[in-house]
C-alpha cells in the first residue's frame, strides 16, 4: 500500500456518515462525555486504521469503544481492551512502546496495522448487519491496498465471520482461539477479543494474547 492511498483511505473513513444511527451515537457520547475525560476534546467520527501502509500483519477487531478510539481518534486506544492489546505487540517486538494513551503519543507500530469491521461506535457494541454491510467497502479496501499483508489476526468471532466472509473462506473453520486458517500467501490468525468480559473472567489471559502475536510476528516474518 502506498502512503497516500493509505492517508485517503483514513480521510474517507474519517468524513463518513453513511449510517445516521451511528452518527447520532458517536457524537452524542462526544458531547456528554465520561465524567474521567470531560476535560478532553473527543474524536467523535469515524476513527481510522492505525499503523504503517506497507504492514505484513493486519489486526481487526469489531468496531471502536465509546469513550475510547471514539474520544481518542485512534483504533483500541483509551480503553482496557487496547491496554492488552498494545502491551502483546509491544512484547512481540513490533511497537516502540507498550502503551497507547493518544494519537499524538508517538507510538509507532513495526509492521502492524490495526482497523475494526465497523469503523463508529455502535451502541451496546452492536451495529446491525446493514450498518456493517455500509462499513465493510473501507475493509475490502484495505484488503486490497496492503499488498505486503502475510497475516490477519481476528480479535473475537465477528472479526472472524467478516474476514473469513470477504476473504471467501469456505467451509468457515469454528472460531477458537488459536486457530490459524491459510488461504495463499495469508494466514488467519484468531484470538479471544480483549474485551473486559474475556479477561475480567479468565477466558483470555495476558500471555495467550502475548502467544498470539509472537506468532504473528513469526508468520510475518517480523525479527528474522
Amino acid at each position: 500500500m502506498r502512503k497516500f492511498e493509505a492517508a485517503e483511505l483514513d480521510r474517507e473513513v474519517a468524513e463518513c456518515r453513511q449510517c445516521p444511527r451511528l452518527v447520532e451515537w458517536r457524537e452524542q457520547a462526544a458531547v456528554e462525555k465520561r465524567a474521567a475525560f470531560r476535560d478532553e476534546d473527543y474524536w467523535g467520527r469515524a476513527v481510522p486504521s492505525f499503523g504503517p501502509a506497507d504492514a505484513r500483519v493486519l489486526v481487526v477487531g469489531l468496531a471502536p469503544a465509546a469513550h475510547g478510539a471514539n474520544r481518542t481518534g485512534r483504533m483500541f486506544t483509551g480503553d482496557r481492551s487496547g491496554d492488552w492489546l498494545y502491551r502483546a505487540i509491544w512484547q512481540a517486538g513490533l511497537a516502540n512502546r507498550a502503551e497507547s494513551v493518544s494519537a499524538e503519543d508517538g507510538l509507532e507500530l513495526r509492521g502492524v496495522r490495526i482497523t475494526s469491521i465497523v469503523r463508529c461506535a455502535p451502541p451496546a457494541n452492536r451495529p446491525t448487519v446493514t450498518e456493517r454491510d455500509r462499513c465493510l467497502p473501507y475493509f475490502r479496501r484495505e484488503l486490497e491496498l496492503l499488498t505486503e499483508l502475510r497475516v490477519i489476526v481476528c480479535l473475537g468471532l465477528f472479526a472472524w465471520e467478516n474476514c473469513a466472509r470477504e476473504l471467501g473462506i469456505r467451509p468457515r473453520p469454528k472460531f477458537g482461539h488459536g486457530l490459524e486458517h491459510r488461504i495463499g500467501d495469508l494466514t488467519v490468525v484468531c484470538s479471544y477479543h480483549p474485551s473486559q468480559r474475556n479477561t475480567f473472567t479468565g477466558l483470555l489471559t495476558e500471555e495467550m494474547l502475548g502467544v498470539i502475536f509472537q506468532r504473528a510476528a513469526e508468520l510475518a516474518e517480523i525479527g528474522t
